[in-house]
């Protein structure tokens, strides 16, 4: 494990706790140091403080998830408004957690950014899915519509569209598509879901405010109504 922060009553409780823990805990206090250990050790999982000199957080995790597909990153960050986890997610995380943090809670969403991630298939699914007058690329996190016009997604839109047109005309809760992009439980007070689905209508839909492809199931979720071809 790699805690990145600048913060050094964080790195000392962190490396404490999980040292305990049976994990090896290596620190750093910025991006430059961040990037010479994951040079010089393996790493399984980043903790990553979004307010960092330099480079921030969101910026390192993007950098991240470009160097390593299954490297395990999860943001550490003081903010708690539902945009800025959106942002964190679409930066390339798995997951975060909002300080003041409860360790043992930590240490679960570690295991469970691990778990995903070692399970997490190397080959490539289908390339494409296509639904209404729109296709998936799933390579290129890209929308392509039959008139040739391109829509390029955030990581947020992607992970949720793809659960949907996974598993079209199926219902999926809000919990459920939480944890497609999170891992994590749903909170009813968190508005996430509801946000990325609202970008993926206007991005989607003929008339945003009456959607015909991405539909509202109250008190159960959302599901897509279009037939899916795999391609």
């Amino acid at each position: 494990m790699l805690v990145v922060d600048d913060d050094p009553v964080t790195s000392t409780r962190l490396d404490a706790y999980f040292s305990n823990e049976g994990y090896e805990v290596l620190a750093a206090t910025n991006g430059e140091g961040m990037w010479r250990i994951l040079h010089a050790e393996p790493v399984d999982v980043v903790l990553l403080d979004i307010g960092l000199p330099g480079k921030d957080g969101l910026e390192l995790a993007r950098e991240l998830r470009a160097h390593d597909e299954r490297l395990g990153i999860i943001l550490v960050t003081g903010r708690s408004d539902d945009i800025d986890k959106i942002v964190g997610l679409e930066s390339g995380a798995d997951d975060y957690v909002t300080k003041p943090f409860n360790s043992r809670e930590l240490l679960a969403r570690v295991k469970i950014v691990l778990r995903g991630n070692r399970n997490r298939p190397a080959a490539q699914e289908r390339n494409a899915y296509r639904f209404g007058r729109w296709t998936l690329e799933i390579g290129h996190r890209r929308l392509v519509g039959s008139d040739g016009s391109r829509e390029t997604l955030t990581r947020g839109e992607f992970e949720l569209l793809a659960s949907l047109v996974r598993r079209p005309g199926v219902v999926l809760s809000r919990d459920r598509l939480m944890q497609a992009i999170s891992h994590r439980a749903w909170d009813p007070n968190d508005r996430t879901i509801d946000v990325l689905i609202s970008r993926l209508r206007e991005k989607l839909e003929d008339d945003p405010k009456k959607p015909e492809l991405i539909v509202t199931v109250r008190g159960e979720g959302y599901l897509l109504a279009a037939e899916v071809t795999a391609l």
